[in-house]
């Protein structure tokens, strides 16, 4: 083990994991730590007033005093499931009863695995990040990506607890995917970046499986769905090349050359391949023709699949240029691969490979979700657990109005986060079952981008406003929340990026021709019409409504301005799709019998803020063409390029 953050080991329970040397020899300055959090002798120590003596009454220097062994009390949040209160409320409002009753007892037992086992080899993956070993001992090209064990045991236990095959088998029918989304929300940040490969998995197998499961791929399908770790495979998807960045139709310039046996021989440069030791990846390429020529654009492109090794576990005409050195989820091998001849089997229609890709994307995109509102929730729960313990300016940091003010502003975003995933898997598992109408496809079409734009801005201000509230050992990178704070700020990059995904929400709306709207509004007003009989919601109510309006009225004037006032909008308007969405989503639960002063109080809450900013800029002036004039000038004034616009 090589420990890169530190004396101490984040998720051995319960024993001193280094001891810390002082000076001359003098140590047991030792750190401890368990369930995922740890504390290290550092900022805020506080020595021992106890000084040792040397030769009778010879003071010892502060330097050679012996430090308290515990000098700030760990937070120690317990079962993950048993300590969501939104979770839990929420499966008892939705599930049948009986499948309510089954997969409480599962969620319980698993929320107790997270703790005691998983989360331990969680931090190992994040102390032993893989290493590229390109040559072996006598000089023969390897390209061997090694991982540590605790990364492999991971992967076992995705497929014991069916973290992949529960979607697939379908147990609970139209349920299925709820209940999948949530095991995946409660191993997130306890699978030390195992999530980002499952996630890819996940849609490779969505994409098989909206195939019809053709005979070739029936051993693939097979194998991502298994719940035996002898068998489990994980995918990668390999979309990004040299030119990087989201716009495949144009940076794609891998080629596909078909061979006398009716497989294709792909050669090319993929530049960021995530999950890079999976068993198998999809990927596009181009076909070359009889003349040696391929087609550009999106209509050129067709979906491939391939094994990355063989048998023999040797690579498949592939070479592993290097790894990344990524800022964050540094557990997982993301690598630079030449494609070489590499043999692969194309699996949609020819020029149909980013449509029939979509359906992995959707899938990749509701993990991110996953992934965005699962670290929300383990800082909350750290933050919260410290305030327990941590006493400052002479009380209990619970005890300070304006620190849990701060808390409980991040527990109402992270409660509309949940409850915007809650309701993507719920509409994707009708789906999935044959039991969406219309406008329920045309509903989740609109969410999963919206939803995904903005849970990655939400993790990113809740996790760093989180770790700030441990003040100095929010900083220290072995208390493992610098962690999730790196983990965190890919949410807004990977699988689209904020712009990007707010102009496919765009595209969303001209494909459907304004349906999607329609149904959109028509959804928000039907989850209002809940809670006409509760006054305590009619102000939250009512600001839903007012913002509904609004954004109807922006909608119906963006028409008739055309297409670029939209494009600048579009990044606010998507903002005030989830937030009015979202608004609705907490007056409905908060509107349930049963439901508690909490949910009240978070529907509420959510509801004072500007729902719909797009209107509110609108009437700014932000989307004119004067307006966009000066965007290039302020961001470009004293730049030499400024004086060319």
């Amino acid at each position: 083990m090589h420990p890169k953050s530190g004396p101490s080991t984040l998720g051995n329970l319960d024993r001193p994991t280094a001891t810390c040397r002082l000076r001359h020899g003098w140590d047991r300055c030792q750190a401890w730590s368990c369930r995922g959090f740890s504390t290290t002798a550092g900022q805020g120590q506080q020595v021992s007033l106890q000084e040792k003596q040397v030769g009778g009454d010879v003071e010892m220097p502060v330097a050679r005093r012996e430090a308290e062994t515990l000098f700030q009390e760990r937070p120690e949040p317990g079962n993950q499931y048993l300590e969501d209160a939104l979770l839990r409320s929420y499966l008892e409002a939705h599930l049948p009863p009986k499948v309510l009753e089954e997969v409480s007892q599962e969620l319980e037992g698993f929320g107790n695995r997270l703790l005691t086992k998983i989360r331990p080899l969680g931090w190992e993956c994040e102390l032993n990040p893989p290493v590229f070993r390109q040559y072996d001992a006598w000089g023969q090209r390897v390209d061997h990506i090694v991982t540590c064990s605790a990364w492999k045991r991971m992967k076992e236990i995705a497929a014991e607890e069916g973290l992949i095959a529960e979607a697939y088998e379908r147990r609970y029918s139209n349920w299925s995917r709820v209940y999948q989304a949530v095991k995946l929300y409660l191993f997130s940040t306890a699978s030390g970046g195992f999530n980002c490969p499952l996630a890819m998995t996940d849609g490779a197998a969505k994409v098989i499986e909206s195939l019809g499961t053709p005979a070739s791929l029936k051993n693939a399908f097979d194998h991502l769905t298994s719940r035996d770790p002898r068998k489990f495979w994980t995918s990668g998807q390999w979309m990004t090349e040299r030119r990087g960045g989201s716009d495949v139709a144009n940076g794609t310039e891998t080629v596909a050359r078909k061979q006398p046996d009716g497989t294709y021989r792909l050669y090319g440069f993929k530049w960021f391949t995530s999950a890079a030791d999976s068993d198998m990846a999809l990927t596009l390429a181009r076909i070359v023709d009889a003349e040696g020529h391929v087609k550009q654009g999106s209509g050129g492109l067709s979906l491939f699949f391939l094994r990355v090794r063989d048998e023999e576990e040797k690579l498949n005409s592939i070479q592993v240029q290097r790894l990344k050195e990524k800022l964050g989820t540094r557990q997982m091998a993301t690598a630079e691969l030449w494609l070489n001849g590499a043999k692969a089997e194309l699996i949609s229609a020819e020029g149909r490979g980013v449509a029939s890709i979509s359906n992995m994307l959707n899938i990749t995109r509701i993990h991110n979700v996953i992934g965005a509102v699962a670290s929300m929730r383990r800082m909350i729960s750290l933050s919260r657990e410290y305030a327990l313990k941590r006493v400052v300016f002479g009380k209990l940091l619970k005890d300070h109005p304006l620190h849990m003010q701060t808390i409980a502003r991040m527990e109402v975003q992270t409660r509309g986060a949940f409850l915007l995933l809650m309701e993507m898997v719920r509409l994707l598992g009708l789906a999935e079952t044959n039991m969406a109408s219309e406008q329920d496809q045309l509903l989740l079409r609109l969410l999963v981008p919206v939803a995904k734009l903005y849970t990655g801005k939400q993790a990113t201000a809740v996790a760093t406003e989180a770790m700030e509230s441990f003040g100095g050992q929010g900083y220290m990178e072995d208390t493992g929340l610098p962690v999730i704070v790196r983990d965190a700020l890919v949410l807004s990059i990977w699988e689209g990026t904020t712009n990007v995904l707010s102009l496919d929400v765009l595209r969303s709306l001209t494909k459907s021709q304004g349906q999607v709207m329609a149904v959109f509004f028509s959804t928000v007003q039907n989850k209002l019409e809940l809670a006409s009989s509760s006054a305590e919601l009619q102000p939250a109510v009512q600001w839903v409504r007012d913002a509904a309006g609004r954004l109807t009225r922006f909608c119906q004037g963006a028409a008739a301005e055309g297409a670029v006032p939209m494009e600048l909008a579009a990044r606010d308007f998507s903002y005030s799709l989830a937030r009015i969405y979202a608004g609705a989503l907490l007056i409905e639960h908060a509107a349930r019998p049963g439901s508690s002063c909490t949910d009240v109080c978070a529907a509420q809450r959510w509801c004072r803020q500007e729902l719909c900013p797009v209107a509110a800029e609108l009437g700014n002036g932000s989307y004119s063409a004067e307006e966009s004039s000066m965007d290039s000038a302020l961001v470009y004034a004293g730049s030499p390029a400024g004086s060319r616009l």
